[in-house]
């Protein structure tokens, strides 16, 4: 499992599943297989499935412990959800033991104070709700949950999000109104302070309001970096966008300011979908920057 400590803050991952995703031509329209030669890293098979040549990708939560805060940042996927784009096949009618590994935590659903979603796509937003008879109901009961306002107005305007994808509609349907329903949604916005320590910052790109959630603590630093970053080779190649990035241009940047902060505060990043160990550094190399894995991540020098 793994775990890291920024400052005072305990971060842990709780796996749903973790299976070989995309091809990497189909999932970066740049794809270019060089790439593989030029960073050999790229094809351990912790990030590149050596059978299919797929790309390895994690659905997961961070588990965040901070002072008497239980938080969970991003939901994955769900059980039990209908997901009938071709593209969503691969979530459709899980059946994953989630809430067995979160208990292995130490977490019960009703210790969960705050639930973060750092946009509101299929794999961030599942386990927001679980069904309960013919209703989809808060997993988290007694938490609010927390996401982005500029989000929020995106995907509920129907010329917005929706009009750009329209197979989401199942996604906001029985993850996301069902807990705005319930009255336990606040909404946040760039520099808003979740607590002490935990700050939001604007991430557009890959979605509007996208949401990175940074650390500071004792000195120290992380950010859950939601999908600034799909996968390691943007480390090397930061202008590769995935084909689901809403604003290319945009997500290009955020992209380029995030590795840069990351590399200058020695912050550990926490992605959403990196293979094992899931998470590490952003070292400096001659033009770019380097992926330094936990838990044998080097300091950046």
């Amino acid at each position: 499992m793994t775990s890291a400590r920024i400052g005072a803050i305990e971060v842990v991952r709780v796996e749903e599943m973790l299976t070989p995703g995309f091809d990497p031509a189909f999932l970066f329209p740049d794809w270019d297989p060089a790439i593989l030669d030029r960073h050999p890293q790229l094809r351990e098979p912790t990030f590149r499935d050596p059978d299919s040549g797929r790309l390895m990708s994690s659905m997961q939560s961070w588990l965040v412990r901070a002072g008497d805060d239980v938080i969970i940042v991003d939901t994955g996927c769900g059980n039990g959800k209908t997901r009938s784009a071709p593209a969503f096949r691969r979530f459709h009618d899980l059946a994953t033991p989630y809430l067995d590994r979160l208990a292995a935590a130490g977490v019960r659903p009703e210790d969960v104070t705050l639930v973060v979603n750092t946009h509101l796509h299929v794999d961030h937003v599942g386990w927001n709700t679980q069904r309960v008879g013919n209703r989809w109901v808060p997993t988290f009961p007694n938490a609010r949950y927390v996401w982005g306002q500029v989000e929020t107005d995106h995907w509920l305007d129907p010329a917005g999000g929706l009009a750009v994808q329209p197979e989401a509609a199942e996604v906001i349907e029985d993850s996301v109104r069902p807990v705005l329903d319930a009255g336990l949604v606040d909404f946040v916005s760039d520099g808003d302070q979740l607590r002490p320590g935990l700050v939001f910052r604007a991430a557009p790109g890959h979605t509007i309001g996208q949401l990175q959630l940074w650390i500071e603590s004792d000195g120290e630093a992380g950010v859950f970096t939601a999908d600034c970053l799909h996968q390691p080779i943007q480390v090397y190649e930061p202008g590769w966008n995935s084909r689901f990035c809403e604003l290319p241009e945009a997500a290009v940047a955020t992209r380029a300011a995030l590795l840069e902060a990351a590399a200058a505060t020695d912050a550990v990043i926490f992605p959403s979908h990196f293979g094992a160990p899931h998470a590490g550094r952003i070292g400096r190399r001659p033009g770019g920057y380097t992926f330094l894995p936990l838990p044998s991540a080097g300091r950046p020098s």
